[in-house]
């Protein structure tokens, strides 16, 4: 299994640890994200330290107002390391509002450019602006591989299917009362379905309450499994290929 989407940085125990501990658990892989300068300089040390860990850059919604061409051009540096395998997140967050939607928007249309230049993967976060977000990615990313992590729009479903975006399910997939994203989950065709963490966040149910950690996606796997009828085995191939065939790992 891989885990598609972490921030080894934010954690609470030692990174190797926490890479160890996958390792245990089956998971071959990890993508840890950067959100902002600091942790996108760190995303990178991270992955030269860790064999099996790679990393994404970019600049949350929450800091958009922070982003600024020096921020874009120091992205666009560190991203001409080997070991960055995709771009974001970025996107919307209209739940929390940190920054001015404007500022969003522009810092979103920016990461959307720089990784058409750099050729790589578009991590997408969007979070009460699944409608906003799929129509800026419509304009401008057309001709970008987009991952839409913590995968959340549940009404843009057959949008994204159409589109061809990489749809990534989290813990939340497993919580009681995330019926909606059991039912999305199991509508996604193998050929554009990933699984993550996010950790520290989104503890799968059984953790629910503690620091989520990289060796829980193999529950958020699990889960998603069931939903789709298939084995975990089944699911484990499907879900190593593509992000195989999206990061280049």
């Amino acid at each position: 299994m891989v885990d598609t989407h972490v921030h080894l940085e934010m954690c609470d125990r030692p990174i190797d640890q926490l890479v160890d501990e996958a390792a245990v658990a089956g998971v071959r892989r990890t993508l840890t994200v950067g959100t902002d300068p600091i942790s996108n300089l760190n995303a990178v040390e991270i992955s030269e330290s860790n064999s099996t860990v790679f990393a994404s850059l970019g600049h949350h919604p929450h800091a958009a107002s922070s982003y600024d061409d020096e921020a874009a051009a120091e992205i666009e540096r560190l991203a001409q390391n080997e070991n960055v395998r995709a771009i974001g997140e970025t996107g919307h967050d209209f739940y929390r509002d940190l920054s001015p939607r404007a500022d969003q928007d522009r810092a979103f249309i920016s990461q959307i450019e720089l990784a058409r230049s750099l050729k790589k993967p578009l991590v997408i976060h969007t979070r009460s602006a699944a409608a906003e977000t799929m129509q800026t990615l419509k304009e401008f990313a057309e001709d970008v591989t987009v991952i839409v992590h913590c995968f959340s729009a549940t009404d843009h479903v057959d949008e994204c299917v159409e589109r061809g975006y990489y749809c990534s399910f989290a813990g939340n997939v497993t919580y009681p009362n995330a019926n909606d994203l059991r039912a999305a989950c199991s509508r996604i065709p193998d050929a554009l379905l990933l699984v993550e963490t996010d950790s520290p966040y989104l503890s799968p149910q059984k953790n629910r309450g503690k620091p989520n950690a990289p060796a829980n996606v193999v529950d958020t796997a699990h889960c998603v499994a069931k939903e789709r009828g298939q084995t975990y085995n089944e699911l484990e191939e499907v879900v190593e290929k593509n992000a195989a065939a999206v990061f280049g790992w």
